[in-house]
């Protein structure tokens, strides 16, 4: 996840960008072809110092300024003054972070996924298992074992369908020039903008440089899915404490220890999911702030995205990382929690448990 949201990443999407918005209209008749041809060869093979290029965004306030300077510089003088036609800073910052965002779900669904098989093989195997239900943290009434894992299990997923949807809908590409109207463009503009998409591999759409919704939803359905996780972690690390010790992390050597005391089997991965749905709302909450944006293209709102989504997308990485540990490997102690049950002394009629673990299971398409 670092590696894609690393300074390397950025610049080969930008000069992805530079490339197909090249060829789109050359193919356009917007520009000549020879010209779009050397563009997109000095996109692939240009080296641009990463470290130099970062002192030189700091300066100007954008990426967009500084590269193409170094572009233009090694381009002849009409492919040069071809090169960005069009487009807009913003253009280019927007659709990399599509790009990046886009990897970045990729990536992320392989442990979401792995978790939620996980939670679903157990709730199933420990479905009409008696356990102590809990609510406002004391002992309520009998449950299956499993369908405590099963709402887990449901709810992330339901998390994940949403923030395949918000990512389904917001990956798409930026085009509208200056002031979002794709001016200079002969007209030419939406088809511009669909070779575009169609190149990038990113969904087409009409300027949105004003419209933050879209960032907004895949930020907010991230903080659902690391909040997900943290419900995950919670319940493991109130299961594993001493006096319960229903459920424990897997022991994993140089896993869960403790510096003072040898005997501690800390709940490391739940630690780790935990910091991290404390960390999330708050991102969340400065991209919302970012919302009201002013006019045609806002100053300070847009810019501040990109950073908070990347370490969202972080947070959530190292989340699900950690917890797909966990429930790979989640110790479910039948002895303790039948102990549990016999001294909490409510018996151990678990209701509907059975058919209600089948039905929430039902809902998990992976399953």
């Amino acid at each position: 996840m670092r590696m894609i949201f690393a300074d390397a990443a950025v610049i080969s999407h930008a000069l992805a960008f530079e490339a197909a918005l090249a060829q789109a209209e050359a193919a356009e008749g917007l520009i000549a072809r020879e010209a779009a041809e050397q563009i997109a060869a000095t996109c692939r093979s240009i080296e641009i110092d990463a470290a130099l290029l970062a002192d030189e965004v700091a300066h100007t306030g954008t990426l967009a300024i500084p590269l193409l300077r170094h572009l233009r510089a090694a381009l002849p003088p009409e492919a040069a003054a071809a090169l960005h036609k069009g487009a807009t800073s913003q253009d280019l910052a927007d659709t990399v972070l599509m790009l990046q965002t886009k990897a970045a779900a990729y990536d992320l669904r392989h442990d979401l996924q792995r978790i939620v098989r996980s939670l679903a093989i157990l709730a199933k195997r420990h479905a009409g298992l008696p356990a102590i239900g809990r609510t406002l943290l004391q002992n309520a009434l009998p449950i299956g074992f499993g369908l405590r894992l099963a709402q887990i299990a449901l709810g992330l997923h339901e998390a994940v369908q949403v923030f395949d949807a918000a990512v389904a809908s917001g990956a798409r590409i930026q085009f509208g020039g200056a002031a979002g109207t794709r001016a200079g463009l002969a007209g030419r503009g939406v088809a511009v903008a669909a070779h575009l998409a169609s190149t990038l591999k990113l969904a087409p759409s009409a300027p949105w440089h004003n419209r933050r919704i879209a960032i907004a939803s895949i930020a907010a359905a991230l903080g659902m899915v690391i909040g997900a996780l943290g419900k995950f972690a919670r319940d493991i690390a109130l299961l594993s404490q001493d006096a319960v010790g229903e459920a424990r992390e897997p022991l994993v050597e140089g896993r869960g220890g403790s510096s003072a005391m040898a005997h501690k089997r800390n709940p490391t991965g739940c630690q780790v999911a935990l910091s991290a749905a404390l960390r999330a709302p708050g991102l969340v909450a400065g991209i919302l702030a970012g919302l009201p944006q002013e006019e045609e293209r806002g100053l300070g709102g847009w810019q501040a995205e990109g950073p908070a989504l990347a370490d969202l997308f972080l947070l959530a990485a190292g989340s699900a990382a950690a917890m797909a540990v966990v429930a790979d490997g989640l110790d479910i102690d039948e002895a303790s929690i039948a102990r549990n049950l016999s001294v909490a002394g409510i018996g151990e009629d678990i209701g509907e448990s059975l058919a209600i673990v089948a039905a929430l299971l039902a809902q998990i398409q992976e399953v």
